[in-house]
């Protein structure tokens, strides 16, 4: 698989990277050993950008990437993320994204991963009771004492971009970018490039709705996160069956399957584009890895943009 330069660092990553939240029971319950199947598939694939968090399971996500590469971790750029705090359900409970608290997060998700650094660590949210600044400067320590090698952001609008690359260098930023949450495009994507910022796209498939996987509220499991989101509420999933539709269709005229359509389209967004789609399946890994090979003509990407703008899609992403 080919390998790109992230952002203004040396970090050589996948073109397609592999989010660990599915694997830590958020979209229904996982199965450890499953998922170590699937993560050493993945490596064998040609994937190398593993990306975690500590929220994920409550930990949960970084001890199985220490299982599944203990002994492989020369071979893995791996990413977590830190700042949101859980409750006792794994649920979220708040953040903490204190200067103070960086350092004992860091701390506590090496011990889990088995690692003595973290090659790119994220401020997953910013903490609305702490200066942003305040909270990348101390991520700025952890680079200069050797625990983290590139630092990232997570959720964040081009002008607070700005204002953190000026505190710390920013190697990404992870932002939710897909045929259905579009707002990259216009706002932190061009700020990305003129900073040379990597951009990681998460819920690259829409947290599976727009690859076909989930058509009503009743295909999503007890515990399932999902449920809570707007877009998943069953007047907003019928209204957005026109994503489907449309994605479908094209699907079906480039015998590819819906998923590797919309991966495709977030791919031909740029070299500097990442997605980082997450399954619990070895048989979606793999329709996701064969989206490297499906080039979208001009036409198709009118016609997306014609019925699929930007903003079109029901109710909000959280």
């Amino acid at each position: 698989m080919e390998r790109k330069t992230l952002g203004n660092s040396d970090l050589k990553v996948s073109r397609l990277g592999l989010g660990c939240m599915s694997m830590a029971d958020f979209y229904g319950a996982s199965d450890p050993d499953e998922s170590i199947k699937l993560l050493h598939r993945s490596l064998e694939l040609g994937i190398n950008f593993f990306d975690t968090a500590d929220i994920y399971g409550v930990g949960q996500s970084e001890e199985l990437l220490k299982r599944a590469f203990k002994n492989d971790w020369g071979r893995i750029v791996l990413a977590s993320k830190f700042g949101i705090l859980p409750d006792a359900d794994g649920g979220i409970t708040g953040r903490n994204a204190r200067p103070e608290y960086v350092k004992q997060a860091c701390e506590a998700s090496l011990k889990r991963l088995g690692r003595e650094t973290i090659d790119l660590y994220y401020l997953h949210r910013i903490d609305p009771d702490v200066p942003v600044e305040d909270t990348i400067g101390a991520m700025g320590e952890l680079v200069k004492a050797g625990k983290v090698r590139y630092i990232g952001i997570s959720e964040v609008d081009g002008d607070t971009l700005r204002r953190v690359h000026e505190v710390h260098p920013v190697t990404a930023l992870q932002n939710e970018f897909s045929l259905w949450a579009r707002e990259p495009e216009n706002d932190t994507l061009p700020v990305c490039r003129e900073l040379n910022i990597g951009m990681v796209a998460y819920s690259p498939l829409g947290r599976g709705f727009l690859a076909g996987a989930v058509t009503a509220r009743k295909d999503l499991g007890k515990g399932d996160r999902r449920l809570v989101l707007p877009r998943f509420e069953q007047q907003a999933m019928e209204r957005n069956q026109k994503f489907t539709e449309v994605i479908g269709k094209l699907a079906k005229e480039k015998s590819v399957t819906p998923a590797q359509l919309a991966l495709a389209w977030v791919l031909q967004n740029g070299e500097d584009v990442f997605p980082i789609p997450g399954t619990k399946k070895i048989s979606r890994l793999e329709e996701n890895v064969a989206s490297l090979k499906i080039q979208l003509s001009e036409d198709d990407i009118a016609v997306i943009d014609e019925h699929l703008p930007a903003g079109s899609a029901e109710g909000g992403r959280y």
